[in-house]
Order: C-alpha cells, then sequence, then structure tokens
C-alpha cells in the first residue's frame, strides 16, 4: 500500500504538499511541530529501550543459575594432592 501511494506521487505534487502544509501552519510554527515530532520520537525510543531493558533484566533474574557444588568425599580422595604427585617411588 505504501509503495503505491508513494509511487503516485511525484516531484511536483510534494512540492505542492509541502507549499499547502506552510501556507496552513506558517514558517513560524513548521520549526515548533518539528521540535515537537523529534522529541515525541526521542520519548518513544527511550521508553521503547527501558521496556527492552526490564524484559531482559526479568528474563535474566528467572533463569537458573547454575550452582557450584561442593566436592563429594569420594571426588576428593579420587584427587591427589601435591605431596603424592611430586613422591617418587623408590626400587
Amino acid at each position: 500500500m505504501n509503495m503505491m501511494f508513494g509511487a503516485m506521487l511525484g516531484g511536483w505534487e510534494i512540492v505542492l504538499i509541502l507549499a499547502v502544509v506552510l501556507i496552513l501552519f506558517g514558517a513560524k510554527k513548521i520549526p515548533e511541530l518539528a521540535k515537537g515530532l523529534g522529541s515525541g520520537i526521542k520519548e518513544f525510543k527511550k521508553a521503547t529501550r527501558e521496556v527492552t531493558e526490564e524484559l531482559n533484566k526479568a528474563s535474566d533474574d528467572t533463569q537458573p543459575t547454575a550452582r557450584k557444588l561442593p566436592p563429594t568425599n569420594a571426588q576428593v580422595q579420587a584427587e591427589p594432592t601435591d605431596s603424592q604427585s611430586t613422591q617418587t617411588p623408590k626400587a
């Protein structure tokens, strides 16, 4: 639909629309309207960013964290200590 609308407007039609807007609102009102539109877009982007950050934070909080459990007794006995690994067998 947008492509069809854009294809229907030529260079002169766009100039005519801009002239009508200039006549209706005046030269002093157009910068104010543009400033208001720009600040509205800025606020919208800020709100969108904040919502995205909140969603990311909430999803990070709900994911289970992997807790490291202390080694079991069997694991402690199976691992050689430094004194055991440095001893050389006597023949």
